[in-house]
């Protein structure tokens, strides 16, 4: 009589996989599969087209659709088409070359000197300038971009539209970010090192050559990284300030050329080109970082934070 009393009394046990799996599903900490997932097809939605573009710069045929063969004819092989022998293509490749050289060039000093001078200057005029040098986050590219534009046509008339302009745009428009990014590494290394070497007898140039300039190269570097690898895929600004097919980069000649219903292999080509010097230009960065701060113990998260401009 007894033992069907204890067979009623056991029979809730399966309940508890239930009860467990509803306290996994109520668990905060347990693994994040939706999140997990819905990242993995955002990548998957946006590198997609751009792996397709690029596969099929190397397609031996014209089709863009069907794949006919791997082949370098549209970058360098074909004597027409190929970015190597199309004047135009090819021309655009050396002016967005020469545009990120120049600008790079010319706007990190100007960076950093702006930097130095923020962080040293004290009161409302330096704040003002800070303040102005913000507004380039906030004003809308096109915005910019039309404005230069009517300077370089109206005020300024003698600087004609073409490699200058478009170089003083691109210069006014990246000037920030070496000048926030310095002005980041400035606040966090502080005024203790520059002190120590004015008590040991160092003077002003001195310090700067021997102390500050050394504390700043990782900021230094990143800037330039960062404003390199922006102008090259800059669109609005020399789109508004170029004049004629010679001093057009390839972002515009991509654009102009794809919205024209002329696009081909060969822009393929040339946005893999376009892509390939961005990537390469990041890579030297992250590991040009990594080695001029090493010693730190910047991990290799702080260093990409700073090619990201996000210090």
């Amino acid at each position: 009589m007894t033992a069907p009393a204890a067979t009623a009394t056991e029979s809730p046990a399966p309940a508890e996989p239930a009860a467990g799996k509803r306290r996994s599903l109520l668990n905060p900490w347990r693994h994040p599969w939706f999140l997990e997932g819905f990242t993995w097809l955002y990548l998957i939605w946006s590198l997609a087209p751009i792996v397709v573009a690029v596969l099929f710069s190397f397609n031996n045929g014209k089709s863009q659709s069907a794949w006919q063969g791997f082949s370098w004819r549209w970058y360098f092989s074909d004597p027409v088409n190929s970015v190597l022998h199309d004047p135009q293509l090819h021309a655009a490749v050396i002016q967005t070359v020469r545009l990120s050289v120049l600008t790079t060039i010319i706007a990190v000093p100007l960076g950093v000197a702006f930097a130095l001078g923020i962080n040293r200057w004290r009161g409302a005029i330096p704040a003002t300038f800070n303040f102005v040098m913000i507004l380039s986050y906030v004003i809308p590219e096109l915005i910019f971009g039309v404005s230069m534009f009517i300077a370089f046509t109206t005020l300024f008339s003698s600087v004609h539209l073409g490699t200058v302009a478009e170089v003083l745009g691109l210069v006014t428009w990246n000037v920030s970010w070496p000048a926030i990014v310095v002005q980041a590494r400035l606040v966090t290394i502080g005024r203790q090192y520059e002190e120590a070497a004015a008590d040991l007898g160092a003077n002003q140039f001195q310090v700067a050559r021997r102390v500050l300039l050394p504390l700043l190269a990782p900021a230094i570097f990143a800037s330039a990284v960062l404003v390199f690898s922006g102008v090259i895929d800059d669109f609005v600004i020399v789109d508004l300030l170029s004049s004629s097919a010679g001093n057009t980069p390839m972002s515009v000649i991509i654009y102009s050329t794809q919205h024209g219903g002329n696009g081909g292999p060969a822009l393929n080509a040339l946005g893999s080109i376009m892509l390939a010097m961005s990537l390469i230009i990041v890579i030297l960065g992250y590991i040009g970082y990594r080695l001029l701060s090493r010693g730190e113990g910047n991990t290799g998260l702080a260093a990409l934070t700073a090619i990201s401009g996000e210090n």
